[in-house]
């Protein structure tokens, strides 16, 4: 028996290879010398000996190019072809339509048996209803060119193909059941980084709202090659028809689908599905006007991008009709070839995307990469998560502007940096002081020309409660002028340069205390959320400038701030390296915001009930009393604390018990 394959080396195609070396037979492979090494890998793999011969071809040229074959063809597989719906049109009707009038060509000329030729239920286009495997044209219309191409290729095969012919359509082909194994991202692969970003969000029993969409029909590749390989060596007086759907008889709406990914990803999944006829009664010329808005189509695309989804995957994402596939059950019969439950396979699939296909696996994450030739300036420098940030930079050899009040605490972190081989300046500042920030401004520029990256670190955190605070109103002030005003006289002396240099990051430590309005700090996450409203603003005004503002909602951290505070050594923390950490990301991946998943899960809580939120957070206010220090008790702070407490009050036995809970959730 001889066979002959084009796509040998694809992702159906080495799968059929496979199944086709479990039989007797040689395999001629078409290849383009160029890609003679993929081939020579694939026999190797599978152990094909001398039964895998390569044939020296091109799809793109009339009768492949072949000069010299002159063995006898059984069986002509036919896998060859453009899948992605990213290509262009022009590759996608070289590949698909031209490639298939070659392949016929070749086919012909040689008088092969049985012509096997993999078409795509997309040649179904927009067809509404039961598309069967006996139809063909029904009038569908095809809205995009990789339906349009797939149509046309197989259209050519039925017009042109003088041999028994046998279609085959897959349905979305994902990878193999039982490894996961999958050479490209492509249908519900798009969809995966926004799992994983709801995930890392919200915790995994968190109900979301999501679109139920079309019928979207997933098949694993090791399906779709078991059953090319049966049906095709059926006799013709036992094959129950020439045109098999490969798909899945239980097909499943979008919203589904995703679900069982997210279930697959331990991720939070869509309780409520919008069904499709809801947003459909919004007349399609309002529709269509409306995302004609330049805005509007502004905001989609970089959202799309952001999650990197493209636009056409999104617009051409479900199906409208369900696919018959009763000649497919009947020729496997008997035979245990079926498509098994998403559920069963879906987890396989989903970790083999995160380990292998995940887009930032391949990007350029390391953070020498990302701060290369830039000046990276840290205010509260000398200490906790400023120093850590810095040697961190140092580590990566940058250079680093140093700025906090104490000279001789900056010399040391100096030091340190360019023992791990970096750069260091000092430039002493108390930004309490918004006379001396116009100086520090100043001497920077001078010294350095501007600022690259601007990590505003620096911050006072008071614990005391309003009741304590009445004749206390300039813990109000100097709160905000430390955590509010000092950092925006920093950002508006080099945002500036930033704009005119047209790139520039200001990153923002703020508090998950903003997200989850903690009772007794008041004063801090006031000051702290200024400074969050603030960038919310100024981000829409620079972000044409190629400035970006990052703000960091920072757990709590276990720092010198907060090392006189006992209670807080029961509640979950980072340490300053982790928290350091958090920074350097946000320097690699620039992000417009990065919290907690407990900050961020606050923060929607608090959207979706903020009555509920109040009486939690009533709960442990009442738990967790004000310090003797912040009842302004005599001898209970030492000497320049700002209302962190140097001994608690002994903490109740319900107290406890909610920072033991507090510990279970992942930040």
């Amino acid at each position: 028996m001889n066979y002959f394959v084009t796509g040998a080396t694809g992702f159906i195609g080495r799968h059929l290879v496979e199944e086709l070396l479990k039989r007797d037979g040689t395999i001629y492979a078409l290849v383009r010398e160029g890609s003679r090494g993929r081939l020579d890998a694939l026999g190797q793999r599978l152990g094909a000996g001398d039964r895998l011969v390569p044939v020296s071809g091109d799809l793109s040229k009339p009768g492949l190019g072949i000069e010299g074959f002159d063995e006898h063809i059984d069986h002509l597989f036919h896998l060859a072809a453009v899948y992605d719906i990213e290509a262009d049109e022009e590759s996608s009707v070289r590949a698909n339509v031209d490639g298939t009038r070659h392949v016929i060509e070749f086919a012909n000329s040689h008088q092969v048996d049985r012509f096997h030729h993999t078409s795509s239920i997309a040649v179904a286009g927009s067809y509404s209803g039961v598309f069967q495997e006996d139809m063909f044209d029904g009038g569908q219309k095809l809205p995009h060119h990789y339906h349009r191409t797939k149509y046309e290729s197989e259209e050519l095969a039925r017009e042109l193909v003088d041999a028994k012919l046998l279609v085959f359509r897959p349905g979305i082909v994902v990878g193999h059941s039982e490894t996961g194994e999958m050479d490209k991202i492509d249908g519900p692969y798009y969809f995966f980084k926004l799992i994983q970003r709801l995930r890392h969000a919200l915790p995994q029993w968190f109900p979301l709202a999501g679109p139920e969409g079309g019928q979207t029909n997933i098949v694993p590749v090791d399906f779709v090659a078991k059953s090319m390989d049966h049906i095709a060596h059926i006799p013709d007086g036992d094959l129950p028809g020439d045109t098999f759907h490969l798909v899945d008889p239980e097909a499943r709406s979008v919203g589904e689908t995703i679900n069982e990914f997210a279930r697959a990803a331990h991720a939070p999944q869509f309780a409520m599905r919008v069904d499709p006829n809801m947003t459909n009664a919004i007349p399609k010329p309002v529709r269509a006007g409306l995302m004609a808005l330049p805005t509007v189509k502004r905001i989609r695309a970089q959202t799309l991008s952001d999650l990197g989804i493209p636009p056409d995957a999104m617009e051409h994402r479900d199906f409208f009709c369900t696919f018959d596939a009763r000649d497919t059950q009947r020729a496997l019969t008997g035979t245990g070839i079926a498509v098994p439950p998403l559920s069963t396979y879906a987890p396989r699939i989903w970790d083999y995307w995160e380990r292998n296909l995940d887009p930032d696996l391949f990007r350029e994450r390391s953070l020498a990469a990302s701060i290369k030739d830039k000046k990276v300036l840290i205010t509260g420098a000398s200490s906790g998560i400023g120093l850590e940030t810095a040697l961190k930079i140092g580590e990566a050899g940058g250079e680093v502007l140093l700025v906090s009040r104490t000279r001789e605490k900056l010399e040391e972190v100096k030091a340190q940096v360019e023992e791990r081989g970096g750069t260091a300046h000092v430039h002493p500042c108390d930004l309490a002081e918004l006379d001396e920030i116009d100086r520090l401004a100043q001497e920077v520029l001078e010294q350095h020309g501007g600022v690259d990256i601007l990590v505003n670190n620096a911050g006072r955190s008071i614990r005391r409660s309003v009741a304590a605070s009445y004749d206390r109103f300039h813990d109000f002030e100097r709160t905000m002028r430390l955590n509010y005003f000092g950092a925006l006289k920093l950002i508006l002396a080099f945002m500036p340069g930033m704009r005119k240099r047209r790139s520039g990051h200001i990153i923002n430590v703020s508090s998950i205390g903003v997200q989850t309005n903690t009772p007794r700090f008041s004063s801090y996450v006031a000051s702290k959320a200024a400074l969050d409203a603030f960038s919310r603003c100024a981000a829409p005004e620079v972000v044409a400038d190629g400035v970006t503002i990052t703000t960091v909602y920072m757990p709590l951290v276990r720092t010198p701030m907060i090392a006189p505070t006992d209670i807080y050594k029961a509640f979950p923390t980072l340490t300053p390296d982790d928290a350091a950490q958090m920074l350097c990301d946000a320097m690699i991946d620039k992000p417009k915001r990065k919290a907690s998943r407990l900050g961020t899960f606050g923060q929607v809580l608090y959207a979706a009930s903020p009555k509920t939120v109040d009486a939690v957070m009533n709960t442990a206010y009442n738990l967790f009393p004000d310090s003797k220090a912040a009842k302004g008790k005599k001898d209970a702070l030492p000497a320049g604390s700002d209302g962190a407490e140097k001994k608690d009050d002994e903490m109740s036995t319900e107290a406890i018990a909610m920072a033991h809970l507090m510990r279970g959730v992942h930040f």
